[in-house]
């Protein structure tokens, strides 16, 4: 490929500056995902699961995966555990509720199905200090509880998350759940990174993140959680733990992620192509709370500047990644051109073939925490790779297509008007008080 550049050398400097820019950023992101640390168990907590902790779990179709999530979620001993779910579900899932423990799992409803409105129902019968949300196919190891409270001893800290791993829905991976594990596996570094550089992260991930309740308490949260629309007429029911990230960004609140084995949950995900949905849903989203992030509100830029560089350059990520195939193609095209006639040295055979071996070299070297546990997946690589640009290609259809809000995996979930009725439906019904002890933070703070 060098003899290339004795045809059009000025070509070829600014993609090389471009790669050679990108790689090295990932490079200072394994370096720092190596260099952070989780932070340890204290010797005497400050809160305790069975006191602190209430998990919250909005869902409309808990299958028996549920009851696997349970009992993991039970193990860390936590004080309550609430389903919300839409009425015509309670008897279902109080059946499988009553399966499990009755004596710690409640059953809540709300008149319709709508993520933000349960959450927010969840939160109204919280009486805990601690709020955990969980998915309700999230399974957790015995020590996720602990790990995530040792983080709350910082009374900075308004959010921790976790870490995730991929679990498969059948005896082996589909290929759409290898895509979604190399997915995470790169998440993972990013995060940790993102964590260790300047203690910010894009977003604390619904599948499973604990909050300060008092935050979540507040009206104002309540309000606007319900209440959030994109450009002032599109209602957002997905797109939650995007709101809460921002949110604690905004108010003044720190995270922190708890990257290690003992925080490592793990989560199924679609194994068929409705994996794409879901993935434009979270495209969607993340379009969204970025562009909110970096020109509306804009804390991000002084709270977590690398935070900020990274959405920054996902901005762009999709324009670049396609303008390599088509740097190639154009080379190729060239190279069928005899030299006396402006055509290049090299056969297009030989680059297309460098580009292919490039490609599979770099993208096999990103992926190689992943292929340090699942070697096997390394005849995936190629998929991988053509993922990525159909990716690329997704990210723009999405940023396309900004007002679509729907779910799109699941059908019923989310209607604007049926959120709005819900919310007045609601807005005379008693909810208990918050049960404040005695190290409850900001406590004067609270907006009542």
């Amino acid at each position: 490929m060098l003899r290339l550049t004795s045809d059009h050398f000025p070509i070829f400097v600014p993609f090389g500056v471009i790669g050679f820019y990108r790689y090295l950023w990932y490079l200072i992101r394994i370096a720092a995902s190596f260099t952070y640390r989780p932070i340890p168990l204290p010797e005497n907590p400050t809160y305790i699961a069975e006191e602190d902790v209430t998990i919250i779990v909005p869902t409309i179709d808990a299958g028996e995966e549920f009851k696997e999530a349970a009992h993991s979620w039970l193990v860390g001993r936590p004080k309550e555990i609430l389903i919300i779910t839409e009425e015509r579900m309670r008897g279902p899932l109080q059946e499988l509720a009553d399966a499990v423990d009755p004596t710690h799992i409640r059953v809540l409803t709300v008149p319709y199905a709508n993520k933000r409105l349960q959450m927010s129902h969840g939160i109204r019968n919280t009486t805990t200090d601690i709020i955990v949300f969980a998915d309700d196919d999230a399974i957790w190891p015995p020590t996720l509880l602990p790990y995530m409270l040792a983080c709350f001893e910082d009374q900075k800290i308004g959010g921790v998350g976790t870490s995730q791993r991929v679990q498969p829905c059948g005896e082996r991976m589909t290929v759409w759940e290898v895509l979604a594990a190399f997915r995470l596996s790169i998440r993972n570094i990013e995060i940790a990174a993102s964590t260790h550089i300047d203690g910010g992260i894009p977003c604390l991930s619904g599948r499973t993140a604990a909050y300060r309740t008092v935050i979540l308490k507040d009206p104002e949260f309540l309000d606007g959680f319900t209440h959030d629309y994109w450009l002032g007429k599109y209602h957002l029911n997905s797109g939650d733990d995007k709101f809460l990230t921002r949110w604690m960004v905004s108010h003044g609140w720190s995270t922190y992620v708890q990257c290690c084995k003992e925080a490592e949950l793990l989560s199924t995900m679609k194994p068929d192509w409705r994996f794409l949905k879901q993935v434009l849903r979270w495209t969607r989203n993340t379009w969204r709370s970025d562009l909110r992030s970096l020109f509306m509100e804009r804390n991000i830029w002084t709270a977590h500047p690398y935070v900020a560089y990274t959405m920054v350059d996902k901005l762009f990520n999709p324009f670049t990644l396609l303008a390599g195939p088509v740097l190639v193609a154009y080379v190729a095209y060239k190279s069928t051109i005899p030299v006396d006639s402006g055509g290049y040295h090299l056969p297009a055979w030989n680059v297309m073939l460098s580009y292919l071996v490039w490609l599979f070299a770099t993208r096999t070297g990103k992926l190689l925490p992943h292929l340090w546990y699942r070697p096997q997946d390394i005849i995936y690589v190629p998929a991988f790779i053509l993922f990525g640009y159909y990716f690329a290609i997704m990210k723009i259809y999405a940023l396309l297509t900004l007002y679509e809000t729907g779910w799109g995996t699941r059908t019923g979930i989310g209607d604007p008007t049926a959120a709005t009725a819900a919310v007045t439906s609601r807005k005379t019904v008693a909810y208990p008080p918050l049960r404040l002890t005695a190290h409850s933070p900001l406590l004067m703070s609270w907006k009542e």
